[in-house]
């Protein structure tokens, strides 16, 4: 499971790498009082930056490219929340990598039982990667400071307090969806910090009258916080593509009839999928990067005209390419009744393209590439790693001391290679700019 869990890290640090110089980023950094190109500085690297305080930078980056790593049946994403505070506190701490790893592994644990119940009825008003997220952002950190069964529940008890996180985010133009995760990492650094303090907590936070279930998913299926099963932790999707997880299923079909597609050009596009799908990535004349990350009209565009989407594909240059635009404005969204049903278990699509010549080719995609039924294996995730280190900036050997490190974590006694990394690849240099 430790060897699992390193590949779980490595994924979530290239989403924060290549988002460090993000607008997100930058404006985090101005409100917290950092330089704005030294938001990984400070939380990985700097003496000066507390848990708490690395725990909402770190929390704030996973999530902007939307290449972070997805639980289908919790509807999460636990890794920023959960990796945030992990590091934030071990960084801190003199604690070997497996202690570190093992923290990951019980944190994710604890985010994604809490978010499977959460999920049972579907989608809510409620950000799960928020509100479900602090616990495992709790429990991690705890883990890390100290396996005494009170202080543990105390520090569940205080994460429930302070979660929080609604989906108006996704309807306007904000950074509220980063908010939420990094206020998750910070909530449970802190929560674990007033445990550690003899801060009480409520011991039926989760399940009481009036607890967390019953105030925010009133409904939902408690049973199965306690249902056995496999680590969570196995259960996860990674994300290729730098798009809402929604458009994966979509863009790995036409990624399929893109190797077989005819001379003529398309007449029209079809996708079927799950209803969520087209409620949250119906965008078909995307005018920012974010919307074209949740547009299903732009991403198998794309997919269709050049194949893999990468960060490039979504910067506003991309959004106005004449063949980009004519290939959206064939595309149509349709409702599967059968895909439909399996969500959240499933995400799948359907895409079949009409061609001018009147061919039809279809391409089913039960399970995106990513999905537990569909992995990325360790060479993919390592390639994803370093493209993201690169699109951060990041040198060659830079990335090979970050990549190193983390790999070697289930044997480190310590966490000196890491930190020893971490400055190398983000300690500012005397020339570069800062921010007063």
């Amino acid at each position: 499971m430790l060897k699992r869990a390193r590949f779980t890290l490595l994924d979530w640090l290239g989403c924060c790498i290549a988002a460090q110089g993000s607008d997100v980023a930058r404006a985090f950094a101005r409100a917290s009082r950092v330089p704005e190109t030294e938001v990984m500085h400070a939380g990985l690297t700097s003496a000066s930056c507390d848990a708490q305080q690395a725990a909402l930078l770190l929390g704030a980056l996973g999530n902007v490219l939307e290449m972070d790593d997805l639980h289908r049946a919790s509807i999460l994403h636990p890794g920023d929340a959960v990796c945030a505070s992990t590091l934030a506190v071990a960084l801190r701490a003199d604690r070997s990598g497996a202690e570190v790893l093992r923290a990951l592994t019980r944190g994710y644990e604890a985010a994604i039982r809490i978010g499977r119940v959460a999920a049972s009825g579907g989608y809510t008003t409620f950000y799960n990667s928020g509100t479900c997220g602090v616990f495992g952002a709790a429990l991690a950190a705890m883990d890390v400071m100290s396996d005494d069964e009170t202080a543990v529940a105390d520090a569940l008890g205080q994460a429930g307090m302070m979660a929080s996180g609604i989906w108006q985010c996704r309807l306007e133009q904000t950074f509220s969806k980063q908010l939420a995760t990094a206020h998750a990492a910070r909530a449970g650094v802190l929560a674990a910090e007033l445990a550690m303090a003899g801060f009480p907590g409520a011991r039926a936070i989760l399940t009481g009258p009036m607890g967390f279930f019953q105030s925010y998913y009133p409904g939902a299926d408690v049973a199965a916080l306690t249902r056995p099963g496999d680590w969570a932790l196995l259960e996860m999707s990674f994300k290729p593509f730098p798009a809402c997880r929604h458009t994966h299923p979509a863009i790995s079909a036409a990624l399929d009839l893109a190797s077989r597609a005819a001379s003529a050009p398309p007449g029209h596009i079809d996708i079927h999928t799950y209803r969520a799908a087209l409620d949250f990535c119906d965008a078909p004349c995307p005018t920012t990067p974010d919307q074209a990350r949740f547009s299903l009209q732009h991403c198998v565009a794309v997919a269709l005209s050049k194949g893999r989407p990468e960060i490039a594909d979504f910067d506003i240059e991309a959004l106005s390419r004449p063949d980009i635009e004519a290939l959206r404005a064939k595309v149509r969204l349709h409702v599967d009744p059968a895909l439909d049903a399996a969500f959240p278990q499933g995400y799948g699509a359907r895409v079949s393209v009409t061609w001018a010549d009147g061919t039809v080719d279809e391409a089913i995609c039960p399970a995106a590439w990513g999905d537990p039924e569909n992995p990325m294996d360790n060479s993919d995730l390592i390639a994803k790693f370093c493209a993201n280190a690169a699109s951060g900036r990041l040198r060659p050997d830079q990335t090979d001391r970050i990549l190193g490190a983390v790999m070697d974590l289930p044997d480190a006694a310590d966490l000196s290679a890491l930190k020893s990394a971490f400055a190398m690849a983000f300690t500012p240099t005397p020339e570069e700019t800062r921010c007063p």
